[in-house]
């Protein structure tokens, strides 16, 4: 069984990348795609399980299985502080966004912490899924002091770069933060946003975002496929 799973797993692969079959292609029934090959059910099932896992089918329940599309890597250094929208461009992949919401609320007690102000003070809260290729890719929640944005996400659509944003609107300059890597549980609501199947690796950025002067002004949890995003950094002795 193991190696007709494999040779199946093996054949549709080819099929991918050679163009027979192609993304968003729905699969043929399950027994329809064992008779082809000449197995029985069970053992295409297993090679397409471990398709599904790999992230190169997607299943739609009481549908059937769709051929989904590649994503390229998007490597970047934890050494840098670069955007997201930087770390897209620099790949060469088609950035995109939708808005989940911009509001204004009290600040909680974790975030006050992380950026040196009162909890209850007022807070503006940007909440967006970034978006290359076409897929999701990452979900980013930025908390700043209302002292500090003010009016200007009523000024002007946030688009792109939140970086850049808070330097033309704010006066803002960040140039450095400090970052918590945490592997997201699997019932975190926000991680699920990313999540195309059960098997896809989520990694979570909880991150403080200093000034020029070295003062807090950004709080965010930054969440990232870790089958798109590959993070690296370079430890020495």
């Amino acid at each position: 069984m193991a190696h007709e799973y494999i040779r199946i797993k093996e054949e549709l692969e080819r099929q991918m990348e050679s163009g027979e079959l192609v993304a968003g292609e729905k699969l043929p029934s399950e027994p329809e795609m064992a008779r082809r090959f000449g197995v029985s059910r069970e053992t295409f099932r297993s090679a397409v399980k471990q398709l599904e896992r790999e992230g190169k089918l997607r299943v739609s329940k009481g549908i059937g299985r769709f051929v989904t599309r590649p994503q390229d890597s998007i490597p970047s250094s934890l050494d840098r502080l670069s955007s997201t929208s930087e770390m897209i461009r620099s790949s060469g992949l088609g950035e995109g966004e939708y808005q989940e919401s911009i509001r204004t609320v009290p600040c909680e007690p974790e975030w006050a912490g992380f950026l040196h102000i009162e909890s209850g003070d007022p807070v503006v809260v940007s909440e967006r899924i970034r978006t290359a290729g076409g897929e999701p890719v990452s979900f980013n929640i930025n908390i700043l002091p209302y002292a500090i944005s003010g009016e200007a996400f009523k000024r002007r659509r946030l688009h792109g770069s939140l970086m850049r944003f808070l330097e033309e609107e704010c006066g803002i300059r960040i140039v450095s933060a400090n970052t918590e890597l945490i592997v997201p549980a699997p019932s975190d609501v926000h991680a699920a946003k990313l999540r195309l199947t059960e098997e896809t690796p989520v990694l979570l950025l909880k991150q403080t975002h200093y000034d020029e002067d070295f003062l807090p002004v950004l709080f965010s949890y930054d969440y990232f496929r870790n089958d798109v995003f590959k993070f690296w950094i370079k430890r020495t002795r």
